[in-house]
């Protein structure tokens, strides 16, 4: 924003005091609009408490969600008229956009490769030895986010049922059919699961089929997916995995948490093979993972989502998979192929250079935030 030419204050207290409350925010908030005069107020996803700030004072909330599904956007606050939301996600468009059809948008992610390339240029030899690799994968295992290891007392029909439907649904991609089965004996079954870890308000407009759905059932299939593929691609090729999870018994090298400025865009442009898993709770959209690894002029192998060919065109900018057995022939294939691969990632690297950068981005946010154009 600053390099669009705006002047910009931030407040960070949230990121580094995660006990920050929303009641502190408001005080916060309120104090320095009080105090300073702004066009617009933005943050990275959706904040109830600022959005209700911003509709007292008349002025313009702008958010950008990264995230799906966030638990924040089921309120009533999304109603605001002074709400700009624009959400990255077009099934979380779909979902929302009804409730506020003036103030929500849908406006995919974007990377910023000029930052990437000033870490990537001032490698050392070491830093280059240490994150050069075959197969790479930057991420949670999600095995410590799964809400189902809290059901010890589920009935074991249940479990069958429910390990079943999941089993299927880490298969699939592309569509989400996991709430159409949940019964209403699940629902009721899992209904305190839910609750015990979220608050939604009254005003809620999804039911609570589909909250389970999102909040407590992709988490775990996204789960058992990124565990499934670790062992089928670990047992056949070097795989470096970069996580916090626990990687127990599993056939790769975990790497530990990698800092996300400094040394991921040097693990995305020295692997040979970038491995992107969108978690199922993006059911449609691009992932901010797919991104980055271009825009760090990294070859990318993804799974299908729906929105993909919008914006890039598979086996040019990026290969994507849809099935175990295409991803293990798309990965013997492109560890052999050196020139095709590098081709690819520089096609990707230039698309995203073109068309996926952050100046690009903004200026369509403050073009449809203020009414120039309809997104």
């Amino acid at each position: 924003m600053k390099g669009l030419g705006n002047n910009v204050d931030e407040i960070t207290v949230e990121i580094y005091n995660k006990d920050f409350t929303p009641s502190e925010g408001v005080r916060l908030l309120t104090d320095t609009l009080f105090a300073h005069s702004y066009d617009f107020i933005f943050s990275i996803n959706f904040y109830p408490f600022i959005s209700e700030v911003c509709n007292i004072f008349h002025l313009r909330y702008i958010c950008w969600t990264v995230d799906s599904p966030i638990a924040e956007l089921y309120s009533s606050a999304i109603c605001n008229p002074w709400n700009r939301i624009f959400l990255f996600d077009r099934a979380q468009y779909n979902t929302f956009h009804p409730y506020n059809p003036d103030c929500i948008f849908y406006l995919p992610l974007a990377s910023n490769p000029s930052r990437w390339f000033s870490v990537i240029q001032a490698a050392t030899s070491s830093d280059i030895s240490r994150f050069t690799g075959d197969i790479s994968f930057v991420g949670s295992l999600y095995t410590e986010k799964c809400s189902l290891y809290e059901l010890s007392c589920l009935p074991d029909y249940l479990h069958g049922y429910l390990d079943s439907i999941m089993l299927a649904q880490s298969k699939v991609y592309g569509y989400n059919f996991l709430e159409e089965l949940l019964s209403d004996t699940l629902v009721d079954a899992l209904r305190p699961v839910l609750e015990s870890k979220y608050t939604f308000e009254k005003e809620t407009p999804e039911n609570i089929r589909s909250l389970l759905a999102q909040f407590i059932l992709e988490p775990s299939v996204s789960a058992l997916e990124r565990q499934q593929t670790m062992k089928l691609l670990g047992s056949r090729f070097p795989v470096n995995l970069y996580t916090g999870s626990n990687t127990k018994g599993l056939p790769v090298i975990n790497g530990g948490t990698v800092k996300t400025l400094t040394e991921m865009p040097l693990i995305f442009h020295y692997s040979k093979i970038n491995l992107n898993i969108t978690s199922k709770s993006i059911r449609s959209g691009l992932p901010l993972r797919i991104f980055d690894i271009l825009g760090c002029g990294g070859f990318l192998l993804t799974n299908y989502q729906p929105e993909l060919s919008d914006y890039f065109t598979p086996g040019y900018d990026l290969v994507c998979y849809s099935s175990e057995d295409e991803l293990l022939k798309k990965t013997e294939y492109y560890l052999s192929h050196e020139k095709e691969r590098i081709e690819i990632a520089q096609n990707g690297l230039q698309t995203v250079t073109q068309y996926h950068n952050y100046p690009e981005r903004l200026l369509q946010i403050i073009s449809m935030a203020y009414g120039i154009t309809k997104g």
